[in-house]
């Protein structure tokens, strides 16, 4: 067993039963003229954590864990969207709508690719999902379960939505988590921060929170 200097205490995992989880650092959402700008964000918060996402990517490979990467997409027809996320609100664009990427947040759409700087490599796990959590209608719980994944090391985008949503999950099904929280973000910075505070109070009722150098610290025998 190894373990990561983390809050509210350390989090002992092993390499052999840990993987990588990167959530939705898709174009739609990190980029102008994407889904989370058609909200009215300001997508540059998203970008400033793309070289940190793109190191720790980097080390999880080198230590040999498994990587997998999440996008948030529907079919083509949208029959896996239903009014009550495609109605909400005002947006300037809803989901499925014509944007300068394609139409947002469908799959084979340009903006529903996860960006070049952090592409996946040939081999590694990539899981599109219709929902805000990674596991709901998906193959991410048979996936884990048969490379006998224990352990998730989380990171991506947007900490109170997808990340949280699926870190909740997770706990539910018996994965212990721990989040980077330098390769997460939110639009709103008291978001990231609130959400944090929630999943690490009494006790990491949900998860741990680290950095990405307590991370690699940890994956380089040091931890």
């Amino acid at each position: 067993m190894k373990t990561i200097k983390a809050e509210p205490f350390d989090f002992p995992f092993d390499p052999n039963t840990t993987a990588l989880i990167v959530i939705d650092m898709q174009r739609d959402f990190v980029e102008e003229g994407g889904f989370g700008a058609s909200l009215g964000n300001d997508v540059s918060r998203l970008q400033a954590i793309i070289p940190t996402v793109a190191r720790l990517i980097e080390g999880a490979r080198k230590a040999g864990l498994m990587v997998v990467h999440t996008r948030e997409c529907h079919q083509p027809d949208l029959s896996d969207l239903p009014p009550a996320k495609r109605d909400r609100g005002s947006p300037a664009l809803r989901i499925g709508d014509d944007g300068p990427m394609g139409r947002l947040l469908v799959a084979g759409e340009a903006g529903a690719d996860i960006i070049p700087e952090l592409a996946p490599l040939s081999g590694e796990i990539v899981i599109d999902k219709p929902g805000k959590g990674a596991f709901y209608a998906t193959e991410l719980g048979p996936v884990l379960a048969r490379h006998h994944i224990l352990h998730l090391i989380v990171a991506g985008v947007t900490t109170e939505v997808c990340v949280q949503t699926t870190m909740r999950e997770a706990n539910d099904r018996g994965f212990e988590c721990i989040l980077v929280t330098d390769a997460t973000e939110s639009y709103f910075a008291d978001f990231k921060a609130a959400t944090i505070a929630m999943m690490t109070a009494q006790g990491a009722i949900v998860g741990w929170a680290t950095t990405t150098d307590a991370v690699l610290e940890a994956l380089n025998g040091r931890g």
